[in-house]
């Protein structure tokens, strides 16, 4: 099959009745939605696999970790892709992709077979989070921090709708039929909607109307942002900050059970749940809340000084968990609050890129940055280590709380001045350019 070039792309998107922003926005963040549960999920089926085989925690998690790392080192070659070819058969191949590897993850009697299973859904989850963010910072160049706020907003809070019915199915069916079901379902719908998408104007991408503060008209390929000092300090801030979420999302579930309060009945807001099930609802819907909310922020107050309110909030959320965690009450509050103010780097961070860098490479250049997430993912199973050396969670609490205050500081104080050096600079060789 010949891949369709790129001025066919341009007339398909400008003659279709899908060419609109907004309905853009949506298709991506459903398709966001359908596979959050690949990440955000899984936590639920660590437990369950581990009585089933005894493979024990640490080896369990390492599917993780490979989950992880793939679905973000591949992205800057999935996002060339889509610069090049659209964004249609980078998420129709995804959604097959995160559909068969449930399916593999319902019979997988192995733990080889586990990490291969985990290998296909990193790769086709990434296809599909790096092709739709991508696509909202184009579509919008005016408001990308809440564009790229509202897609993540879609895997951040997608599973919230689904944690409860997965726990349930998983008690009453089994983990192996749980995979399946929603493992089916879900790369379905992301399969028929990827060939729904659609790359804007080029006027939109090249001359915006309104660009948003702070942000330049240089368009940088990807060899020349990762040889630009600004990047790295990015990627550094990004790791730090990935590396507390993660070890939340992945080790939330036995955190809760060495706190003894996993199963202790929750009262808030008029519902009650156990508690590590009221958490990770809670969380899911909080961790999806604070990326439009922060991206928005950053779209008037600036990148930088959101990072420094949001990063705070999380560091200080951690230290609070780890001294008062114990507390059922206590630990669904607190969580959601680290939650909260971890969830919103996957908005801040591929809008300040774009603004730094210009959306013409925009999904290549997101998805390099955002391969730091998978090396913080390789720290993630370390916090195991620490905790059964020590005995406790309080250490890894306490390193993942300063990583995030050194993050925020290093906003204000380091990347800042560096980007509005780099912008003014760009500013200056490249005029605005007329649209064609």
């Amino acid at each position: 099959m010949n891949a369709p070039s790129n001025q066919a792309i341009k007339s398909q998107a400008s003659t279709s009745p899908l060419a609109n922003p907004w309905v853009q926005l949506i298709i991506g963040v459903i398709c966001m939605v359908m596979i959050a549960n690949l990440q955000y999920g899984w936590t639920l089926f660590v437990g369950p696999i581990d009585a089933k085989y005894h493979w024990g925690r640490a080896s369990i998690q390492v599917a993780f970790t490979i989950f992880v790392v793939l679905e973000t080192w591949l992205v800057p070659v999935e996002g060339y892709l889509v610069d090049r070819f659209g964004p249609r058969w980078i998420t129709v191949i995804g959604g097959a992709l995160c559909g068969i590897a449930w399916t593999i993850n319902s019979m997988a009697d192995s733990l080889p077979m586990l990490y291969f299973a985990a290998a296909l859904g990193g790769i086709g989850a990434g296809g599909v989070y790096g092709t739709c963010i991508g696509n909202a910072l184009r579509w919008f160049p005016n408001r990308r921090g809440l564009a790229a706020g509202l897609t993540a907003a879609g895997f951040g809070a997608g599973s919230a709708l689904t944690i409860i019915p997965i726990a349930n199915m998983i008690k009453a069916s089994g983990y192996q039929h749980t995979f399946l079901t929603f493992g089916v379902f879900q790369g379905i719908v992301v399969f028929v909607l990827g060939f729904l998408l659609l790359v804007p104007p080029v006027s939109l991408m090249v001359a915006p109307p309104k660009l948003a503060p702070g942000a330049s008209r240089f368009q940088a390929k990807p060899i020349e942002m990762v040889k630009t000092p600004i990047f790295w300090v990015m990627y550094a801030m990004f790791v730090m900050m990935a590396t507390g979420g993660l070890m939340a999302v992945a080790q939330l579930a036995p955190i809760a059970k060495d706190f003894k309060i996993a199963d202790v009945p929750v009262s808030l807001v008029g519902l009650t749940l156990p508690a590590l099930t009221f958490a990770l609802t809670i969380d899911r819907i909080l961790n999806g809340l604070c990326r439009p909310f922060f991206g928005w922020l950053s779209d008037h107050i600036g990148r930088e000084n959101t990072m420094f309110l949001a990063f705070t909030l999380e560091g200080v959320g951690i230290i609070a968990l780890a001294n008062l965690g114990t507390n059922p009450v206590l630990f669904v509050i607190l969580s959601g609050v680290v939650f909260f103010g971890w969830g919103e780097i996957y908005s801040l961070f591929p809008a300040t890129v774009s603004d730094t860098f210009g959306t013409t490479f925009a999904t290549a250049n997101a998805g390099l940055l955002y391969t730091a997430k998978g090396t913080a993912a390789l720290l993630v199973p370390y916090a195991n280590v620490l905790s059964a050396k020590t005995g406790s969670w309080h250490l890894v609490f306490m390193l993942a709380a300063a990583l995030n205050l050194i993050a925020a500081v290093m906003a204000i104080l380091v990347l800042k001045p560096m980007r509005g050096s780099y912008t003014s600079r760009s500013m200056a060789a490249s005029p605005a350019p007329k649209p064609a």
